[in-house]
């Protein structure tokens, strides 16, 4: 049978006399591979009519309009030119023997003047390893809210935002960094689940002004070469253990780094250029004899009850960065580890000090986001004509083709909740 897996654009616009490309992205199975692509639009008696597929294009749009097929890569692109005024509508690109199959619904809105449409993004992960998303945004003002969300049926569920909230299923595994000079940023998202497949988006929102939000489809591969890597160890109290960073050896790596989360931002806690954050030099340390070439192991020693939580072993290879979560348990009596291979406790020993660092004072701008706490959330619908940030009642309005973005407030929705549950 044909995988489920398809994903594509909801809102297309274009410009009268202009072009369009829409690119629909499926999961690169044999049954996906090899069965029939089409685009066809829905008429007024709820049909949908073929206007292209892998074997037919419709007399009517003979000579400008295109289908094309990369079945490696798992994407389909349709491309129209001459747009017209009628050519506004809903469409349906999709796969299979009939125009009933698998398939995903967009808008197409042709206007004059009309701002065309960002490409959508694909991003490939694996399962259990992390990507980076790049989230291009243009706008400097430091009153905009940047957000990640994954578009549903009829909504756009939040999954985080710059405001210290991320969503229950998402605890640990997402970060939206500091914006760059551009305005830009980056969603790091890890420990990625097969659950984790689908569009979302990323963008900015402000009184100051409306910005089209970034569309992603992420794609996890759900057979994977990364092992499955043990989350969780505990220390005693008082005592030390260490930790392996397990890393591709085959990468090159400008910086590694540790880093603790905590509530959607990730400080960083000490790096391989001798950083140590004031707090732990003398009982934090970076080691990289173990565990082989790339990765580094991680020690640290008087181990204190406030140590206790989330902390994220990284490193950076261009404008990607490398990924993976652990939690520390402290205990006042036992110390052990969930598996003895991957972290190892010593007890009444403490790590060598690490050099004395002459670097300043890092804080979680370094390469992590930051927080803001206090701030009410929610979804962000969407529909064929407008959806609803309800991130708070400040923001301003994204504008998308021919939808838009609209915040309003949900009562009782609070980002200083970890618990929340937010429509999908």
């Amino acid at each position: 049978p044909v995988s489920s897996s398809l994903y594509g654009s909801r809102f297309l616009a274009g410009a009268l006399g202009g072009s369009i490309t829409h690119q629909c992205f499926y999961s690169t199975t044999p049954a996906n591979k090899y069965e029939r692509k089409y685009w066809c639009k829905i008429a007024a008696n709820g049909l949908c009519y073929t206007i292209v597929s892998s074997s037919f294009t419709s007399s009517q749009y003979r000579g400008r309009v295109a289908l094309g097929d990369v079945p490696q890569n798992g994407t389909f692109t349709v491309t129209m030119t001459g747009l017209r005024s009628n050519d506004s509508g809903t469409y349906r690109c999709g796969i299979g023997s009939t125009n009933q199959g698998l398939y995903v619904s967009l808008n197409l809105t042709v206007l004059a003047g009309a701002t065309v449409s960002k490409p959508t993004q694909l991003i490939r992960g694996e399962l259990h390893g992390s990507v980076t998303v790049l989230c291009p945004s243009g706008d400097t003002h430091s009153d905009q809210r940047r957000f990640w969300c994954k578009v549903g049926r009829s909504s756009c569920a939040l999954v985080a935002s710059s405001h210290g909230f991320v969503g229950r299923r998402y605890q640990a595994r997402v970060v939206l960094t500091p914006p760059e000079s551009s305005g830009a940023f980056k969603v790091l998202m890890n420990d990625l689940k097969e659950e984790d497949s689908g569009l979302y988006l990323c963008g900015t929102q402000g009184m100051r002004g409306q910005h089209s939000p970034q569309e992603v489809v992420l794609q996890v591969a759900a057979a994977s070469t990364l092992p499955r890597r043990p989350k969780f160890l505990s220390g005693k109290l008082g005592g030390s253990l260490s930790f392996q960073c397990h890393l591709d050896p085959r990468g090159s790596y400008e910086k590694k780094y540790l880093c603790r989360w905590e509530r959607g931002s990730c400080q960083v806690l000490l790096d391989d250029e001798g950083f140590v954050l004031e707090p732990y030099r003398g009982r934090l340390r970076m080691s990289h004899g173990q565990p082989g070439p790339g990765g580094y192991t991680v020690l640290l020693g008087q181990l204190r009850q406030q140590d206790e939580g989330w902390y994220w072993c990284g490193a950076r290879s261009g404008d990607t960065e490398l990924t993976a979560p652990l939690k520390l348990l402290i205990h006042k009596e036992t110390c052990s580890s969930r598996d003895p291979g991957t972290a190892t406790a010593v007890r009444g020993t403490a790590p060598s000090p690490a050099p004395h660092s002459t670097a300043t004072h890092r804080s979680v701008a370094d390469v992590m986001g930051t927080v803001t706490k206090d701030t009410t959330t929610g979804t962000v619908t969407e529909d064929t004509s407008t959806g609803t940030v309800t991130q708070d009642t400040t923001m301003g309005t994204v504008t998308q083709g021919s939808s838009s973005l609209l915040p309003t407030a949900t009562p009782g929705t609070s980002a200083t909740s970890p618990g929340e549950t937010f429509q999908e």
